[in-house]
């Protein structure tokens, strides 16, 4: 047989040998991770969840009185998604081996039982998140861990963070008092009491801005709507941060014009259908808002200010 045949069929096998390797390496550390974080990831509740950090924060995600984390089921696909997006970009970027991504690993299993000793799950949890950007850095280097610094950082919004339920008082007092301002502004007199708004005539609307009204709930699932929206949406790095960071008043406005309906049906309709049918469905009032205001933003994020300026410009000199 021709030896450049043989050559070529050579390499092909080569090739498949190492894609095989690949394959079963990649299979061996998948495992591993598992293995790890959910037989020995948890010290918190064990007789609960064993030694699960998986199962732990799985069941958060199930849980409503402790905090609204149900997008979490949501986050990993969309990780996976944005992967997949940047396939053909994984397949081009230059590969080597990292030492920096080695040192990477090596501090991801340290806080990992920095975590586990201290009973601290959600410091496990973090280390997971590390671990798996950690792992294709030290294997294939920088420009690809480069591109998937997003979609793994992104996984953070599966973590719980229910130490923000310290911010859902000042949320509270912060909506109420927005909410009766603009109240009194659209002509329906009303006053604020601590967390409660009541109207001023007679036989008019008095209803209590709850814990669960406070916007908390609304807020982690804007940051993380936000987050993929602008990564999609922006080119440049400082657009991408801008909008990602208006999630949060973009979410507080939401929830105002939330408590500020429900103001205007009672006064319109009776406090019977506003604290009952409309607040019941009032929270899509938080999202439509929301997200209204984020792709204004987004697109006005997305203009060439100088290309704006030169058509103004034209306009004023050439008004025909």
């Amino acid at each position: 047989m021709d030896q450049r045949i043989w050559n070529e069929r050579w390499q092909l096998a080569t090739l498949n040998r190492a894609d095989f390797v690949l394959a079963g390496l990649t299979a061996a550390m998948a495992g591993l991770i598992f293995i790890l974080f959910h037989f020995q990831g948890n010290t918190v509740e064990v007789n609960n969840f064993g030694r699960s950090a998986l199962l732990w924060m799985t069941d958060r995600w199930k849980d409503t009185e402790m905090g609204d984390y149900s997008h979490g089921w949501l986050i990993p696909f969309v990780t996976l998604y944005v992967i997949w997006w940047q396939r053909d970009a994984l397949r081009a970027a230059p590969k080597s081996v990292s030492r920096v991504g080695l040192a990477l690993v090596i501090t991801a299993l340290v806080f990992h039982w920095v975590g586990a000793k201290a009973q601290q799950t959600r410091f496990s949890l973090f280390a997971l998140v590390l671990l798996l950007w950690a792992i294709p850095y030290y294997f294939y280097g920088w420009r690809v861990a480069k591109l998937l610094a997003f979609p793994c950082c992104y996984l953070i919004f599966c973590i719980p963070l229910n130490f923000l339920d310290s911010l859902t008082f000042p949320l509270r007092i912060f909506a109420t008092v927005m909410s009766a301002g603009l109240l009194n502004g659209l002509g329906i007199a009303a006053e604020r009491s601590g967390s409660a708004i009541y109207s001023l005539a007679a036989g008019g609307f008095n209803f209590e801005v709850a814990d669960p009204c406070s916007g908390i709930k609304s807020l982690l699932a804007m940051t993380a709507l936000t987050a993929v929206y602008a990564y999609f949406t922006q080119d440049v790095w400082w657009k991408k941060w801008v909008l990602f960071l208006s999630s949060i008043p973009l979410a507080i406005i939401g929830n105002v014009a939330r408590i500020t309906t429900v103001g205007v049906v009672a006064e319109a309709f009776g406090s019977k259908l506003a604290l009952g049918l409309y607040h019941d469905y009032s929270g899509y009032v938080v999202f439509s808002v929301a997200i209204a205001l984020m792709i204004a933003l987004g697109a006005l994020l997305k203009l060439n200010l100088k290309d704006v300026r030169e058509q103004w410009k034209s306009t004023l000199l050439n008004p025909s």
